[in-house]
């Protein structure tokens, strides 16, 4: 059993307020608990802002730095009938130690060797390559083709490595990577980020420790770029193109 980041709330909680079953992640029906959740991380969110290193863009300078990011809420009831929630963002805050955030499903730490493993051997092909386009050799063209080829190899076997890091439980408790879930879904490879949503963190959290999602809901905290168009404190349905092919495993009828 994995560390619960389950959070009681405020106050004590009215009966009625409890939603009979989970929402659907996709709509924008959004339960008054949900956002009760939402109000009270909101809140600690601006009480934590000092301490956090990342650059919500809430200061008067600006620079590139700035970029507001998706969090997301979860309400639960756990084994002893107690109302809760959890929360946690879309990636990950630097330093966040103020924050008791849901974590990725992969454990970068417990998979540090290989991945340095595998940045290293990306690094000397790099150098490599570097080396014989500087060369005189006659051949240095079909050596540096060759070595290409061979970092392209070694770039998509890590990265299918880590896609098949992530493995999502279902509410049968029956478990299946990123790779598997997308080729399933619609026949192809997982998007940059997939798995590091909101909902499907939040999800794998309640699934691992036993706790019923009873409703859910995603605002967008700091300022947005252009292109994503997002506004400070609204709520937002789940993705489509990352999230929906998880969730459709996660949450099957």
């Amino acid at each position: 059993m994995t560390t619960s980041y389950f959070n009681s709330f405020q106050e004590k909680v009215s009966e009625e307020l409890i939603p009979e079953g989970l929402n659907d992640p996709f709509g924008s029906e959004i339960s008054e608990l949900c956002k009760l959740a939402a109000q009270e991380l909101q809140q600690l969110l601006l009480l934590s802002q000092d301490n956090l290193s990342h650059n919500f863009g809430f200061e008067q300078a600006e620079h590139e730095s700035i970029r507001g990011k998706m969090f997301g809420v979860l309400v639960v009831q756990n084994s002893l009938g107690e109302i809760g929630y959890l929360y946690t963002c879309s990636g990950k805050i630097d330093k966040a130690t103020s924050l008791q955030l849901v974590p990725s499903p992969f454990d970068i730490p417990e998979n540090q060797n290989h991945l340095t493993k595998g940045m290293n051997n990306l690094t000397e092909i790099k150098t490599k390559i570097k080396v014989i386009e500087d060369s005189k050799d006659p051949l240095r063209q079909e050596r540096v083709d060759e070595l290409k080829l061979q970092r392209k190899e070694l770039s998509h076997h890590l990265q299918n490595w880590i896609f098949d890091q992530y493995q999502f439980l279902n509410k049968n408790n029956e478990a299946k990577g990123l790779l598997d879930i997308f080729e399933q879904y619609n026949g192809r490879k997982p998007p940059a980020g997939a798995g590091e949503c909101a909902a499907p963190k939040l999800l794998q959290h309640a699934f691992q420790n036993q706790l019923k999602p009873l409703s859910i809901a995603e605002f967008w905290w700091g300022k947005s770029n252009k292109s994503l168009g997002k506004i400070h404190g609204e709520f937002y349905p789940a993705c489509n193109n990352k999230c929906r092919p998880i969730l459709s495993h996660m949450l099957l009828p």
